[in-house]
């Protein structure tokens, strides 16, 4: 359930009610709109139904939340913003561009990328360090020497970094030179990664599983949230269906529903989900028309060479063709990119 605080609520009273919450054995959450504050009550409702919260000074309601996710639900707090290093991802106006490389497989290269995408329109830069990989023997990353080259990457162009956790043991690296966590596909349900990166200071950008539900997708990110990390963001990328001409079914239709079911930031990765080059444009034309807050486009200067999805990455010619027309299809849908 949620305890909805009065607009007047001072920081002692808010203080006090979180207090009596903690003393009954139950975890509260803070959360902080522009005239309220939401408090999360995590675990079992029954201990607070008896007890007088609601009479405590500076509460105006407690609503039961009767979804099994309870810090995701849109009722426990407006709309959420993540900022991403000084970028924000999420709200109703701005719509943002995350482009880089599947792999970092070079200092020169990933530097190269870094200035060809910023200067496209580009505001966060994706890379890999890490690379889950369906064959053990295909490139895995270059591992700390890849995050090197991403902070790099990030010096020179100011563009904040995204990189993947496989491995909760790799967590205290990553964080010593990414912006944010990026929770693969493969990993969506790997439970004890994501309360490790609950505990993190840096937001998650959650891939939806390629055989998950969007019910399984925002469970997965109450993990996240019941950790205490608040920052997360949605990703569709794609799920496996019985259609077999492109590399996943892109699933738009989980856009709207993730951003009525929760108040967390949704983007889209199509270069993941049609897997082919030629159809990227389109299908991040569509996504950002769906409501998409936003995309995240491979770029790779010499696809035909790169050590891992070189067939779906655009070229950075087609990239910066593409983005003036996002341009437009945000326009027309009263947002910024």
């Amino acid at each position: 359930m949620i305890i909805i605080t009065q607009p007047k609520a001072t920081e002692e009273q808010i203080a006090r009610i979180v207090r009596r919450v903690r003393e009954f054995g139950l975890d509260a959450q803070i959360s902080r709109g522009a005239t309220r504050v939401i408090i999360g009550v995590i675990g079992p409702e029954a201990l607070l139904r008896e007890k007088p919260i609601a009479t405590m000074a500076g509460v105006e309601a407690i609503v039961p939340v009767s979804k099994a996710y309870k810090l995701a639900a849109r009722d426990s707090r407006g709309a959420s913003t993540v900022l991403v290093g000084s970028v924000p991802v999420g709200g109703e106006e701005d719509v943002v561009l995350i482009s880089g490389p599947c792999s970092v497989e070079s200092r020169e290269q990933i530097l190269s990328i870094a200035r060809i995408v910023k200067k496209s329109g580009a505001k966060i830069l994706r890379g890999g360090a890490f690379k889950p990989r369906t064959s053990p023997y295909s490139f895995q990353g270059l591992r700390e020497d890849g995050l090197r080259f991403l902070a790099e990457a990030r010096a020179e162009s100011g563009l904040p970094v995204i990189t993947e956790i496989m491995d909760a043991r790799d967590l205290s690296v990553i964080e010593k030179y990414a912006d944010c966590l990026q929770v693969g596909t493969r990993n969506m349900q790997n439970f004890s990664l994501l309360k490790e990166v609950g505990r993190s200071r840096l937001p998650v950008l959650l891939k939806r599983g390629f055989s998950a539900t969007i019910n399984d997708l925002i469970m997965s990110a109450e993990y996240i949230l019941s950790e205490g990390n608040m920052n997360v963001i949605l990703c569709e990328r794609g799920i496996r269906t019985f259609e077999t001409a492109a590399r996943y079914t892109l699933d738009l239709s989980a856009v709207p529903l993730l951003k009525a079911k929760t108040h967390l930031p949704v983007i889209v990765d199509p270069t993941h989900a049609i897997g082919l080059r030629e159809f990227v444009p389109q299908m991040s034309l569509a996504a950002l028309a769906a409501g998409a807050d936003a995309l995240m486009i491979e770029v790779h200067d010499s696809p035909d060479l790169a050590k891992s999805d070189g067939d779906q990455a655009l070229l950075p010619t087609i990239f910066d063709e593409l983005v003036p027309r996002l341009r437009a299809v945000a326009a027309a849908i009263g947002r910024n990119l």
